[in-house]
């Protein structure tokens, strides 16, 4: 008889420590470790926020899923992203603990701050190295004393995984500089680039916890070790495992924000119970559909009106009577938090606060399909909180017009093209802390769009002073979000009207694989497999194009699909798309090497030009 299911409710330290002969595993079936900066960054911010709410309950983290069908391995069926993170932002705790400890000042005051490190300090390298507290040295000269050389925490068996050991690498490394020689460098990248995700996330949170004083180091470590969980359910069947897996990621959803903040809002509606609840079922209509076409839900239209009313009445803006410059708190309460506690008054005008939610989920119907907003949704979800803001000074929605906000969508869109070039997260002081004071003035209707405007000329020149570096980095840049950028720029600098739709692709001119793909990358010129595949994936080798099209023709020679010559199939001359069209006429029918690196040189100059509003002439 197949033995029961057992949930275990865990906090993150006794979750992740294990015997020495039991192993996590990521069976060969799993996707590779895939979260990036944009995920962890979100993780940081979380644990920051419950820091701060210095909350009496644990932070959840969620479930995750074991089969434990094979003896000593646990599977991980559901978790393995975030187990993996986890492990990866002890490793640089540990470190950082390591080079605090040490310089520690040996008296009474820093006593029981010495002693939490140490506590801290022993409770990470219990995880990380499977040793038990008497086998932990309290000096730090003696770390290397410690066993930690081929102790498995992680098997990865994962046959989508290019870099199985890479976890190991970084475990293993006795500081940040062993860790960064250690692991794996990508050929033919730049920069951060050139590391797999795993690195670049363990610097990630290596710098952030270099930012923190020994105190809050000692009380991040103690919160996200004690007061962190999960559930962990094991499973001594696969089929079991894989079953409740589905089963939570479906159906078993627990009581939304807006499920807690509607039933508050109704009990205190009184005799308009019936008017309350048409307007509501009315306000979640209009977002269940714009939902349906990823632009927001009603939780989204909560979360933006909770933007809006935080900078409309400055409520994290401290303004200094003698600069009269505003400093801002960027720290973040819940959305349940926030209506429920910190603005009870919300909830006792229920008609007030649904029809400041009603507008702005009208005003998203309005504008959704302009195709500058359908740009600026494509980059960044934090984009749609303050393009929100500066909606909130149009009283009329049918004021608004796709002229009246393209500035404001231009300066978020320059601002977060940076984001997206660099290797940081979107909590840096740079992005969150900037537009935390801008979004003052985005609700504020006696502020004018020049201002604003001019506010976003001075800090991105302020903050990026090495626009070479930003050049390569758009070189560099191999991911789609830039080359939809790209076309917008074209379009303008062309004076055409510029064009977004739902189905659109990213092609690649030169095919990224097919059957021909090895004549074709002979004849442009390129050497080996590794310089194409660097390549590429350049942006001057990305356009956007049809989805029809672009199925058609992927695959095809240049000059075919330039020309539409084949049967049956359409081509660039068919596509509504400006630098697609515009290949037609393009004076080679092959596509080279050469015009990669001339194209992709040419998009860089367009985007720089546009990222620090250049003057100088540009030339197609």
């Amino acid at each position: 008889m197949a033995k029961n299911i057992e949930p275990t409710l865990a906090e993150i330290g006794k979750y992740l420590k294990h015997d020495m002969d039991v192993n996590f595993v990521i069976p060969e079936y799993q996707r590779s470790y895939s979260w990036d900066i944009v995920q962890c960054d979100k993780l940081w911010q979380d644990i920051e926020a419950f820091i701060n709410a210095d909350a009496k309950e644990p932070y959840f983290f969620g479930t995750i899923i074991v089969d434990c069908t094979n003896i000593n391995e646990f599977n991980l069926i559901d978790g393995q992203q975030r187990t993996t993170t986890f492990l990866i932002l002890l490793k640089a705790l540990l470190l950082r603990l390591n080079i605090v400890i040490p310089k520690l000042p040996k008296d009474e005051e820093t006593e029981a701050l010495a002693e939490g490190l140490h506590t801290r300090r022993k409770e990470v390298m219990g995880i990380l190295y499977k040793a038990e507290p008497e086998e932990i040295p309290s000096m730090l000269k003696d770390h290397q004393n410690v066993k930690n050389k081929n102790v498995v925490l992680i098997e990865n068996k994962s046959i989508n995984e290019l870099y199985r050991d890479e976890l190991k690498k970084i475990i293993e490394a006795e500081n940040f500089e062993d860790a960064e020689k250690a692991v794996h460098k990508i050929p033919r990248k730049q920069k951060d680039n050139r590391y797999t995700n795993h690195f670049r996330n363990f610097k990630f949170f290596y710098k952030k916890l270099s930012e923190k004083s020994d105190s809050q180091l000692n009380q991040f470590a103690r919160f996200f070790l004690l007061k962190c969980q999960i559930i962990e359910i094991r499973s001594w069947q696969l089929g079991q495992a894989i079953t409740m897996f589905n089963s939570l990621n479906s159906t078993g959803m627990p009581l939304s924000d807006a499920d807690i903040i509607s039933a508050q809002l109704y009990s205190n509606v009184g005799k308009e119970k019936t008017i309350f609840n048409d307007l509501w079922k009315e306000i979640n209509k209009l977002a269940d559909e714009l939902s349906s076409r990823r632009v927001l839900n009603i939780d989204a239209v909560l979360q933006q009106f909770m933007y809006i009313s935080r900078a409309f009445n400055k409520e994290y803006a401290k303004i200094n009577p003698n600069s009269h410059s505003i400093s801002v708190d960027v720290t973040t309460p819940g959305l349940r938090r926030y209506y429920t506690d910190i603005r009870k008054d919300l909830l006792r005008s229920p008609m007030e606060l649904c029809n400041n939610l009603k507008s702005i989920a009208e005003k998203w119907d309005l504008i959704k399909d302009f195709p500058i907003v359908k740009l600026v949704m494509r980059f960044n979800e934090n984009i749609k909180l303050f393009l929100s803001s500066y909606l909130y000074r149009f009283n009329d929605k049918n004021e608004i017009t796709e002229e009246k906000i393209k500035t404001v969508c231009e300066c978020l869109l320059r601002l977060f093209t940076l984001l997206e070039l660099e290797d940081t997260g979107y909590s840096s002081s740079k992005f969150k802390t900037f537009l935390f004071a801008e979004n003052i003035k985005l609700v504020d209707k006696n502020i004018s769009v020049e201002e604003i405007k001019n506010d976003f000329d001075e800090h991105i020149n302020k903050n990026w002073t090495n626009i070479n570096s930003i050049k390569e980095a758009i070189k560099d840049y191999d991911k789609h979000l830039v080359v939809y950028l790209n076309e917008y720029l074209y379009v303008q600098n062309k004076g055409l009207k510029f064009y977004l739709s739902d189905n659109v692709n990213v092609e690649h001119i030169m095919p990224a694989s097919g059957r021909n793909i090895h004549v074709i990358r002979e004849t442009a010129g390129i050497a080996d497999i590794e310089e194409f595949f660097g390549l590429v994936n350049k942006i001057g080798n990305k356009i956007l194009l049809e989805e029809d099209i672009n199925k058609s023709i992927s695959n095809e020679w240049f000059q075919s699909k330039k020309q539409n010559s084949i049967s049956d199939k359409r081509g660039y001359k068919n596509s509504k798309y400006a630098i697609a069209s515009s290949l037609i006429s393009y004076p080679k029918n092959i596509w080279t090497k050469n015009d990669i690196e001339l194209a992709t040189d040419k998009a860089a100059e367009r985007v720089l030009i546009f990222l620090f509003n250049l003057t100088v002439p540009f030339n197609e």
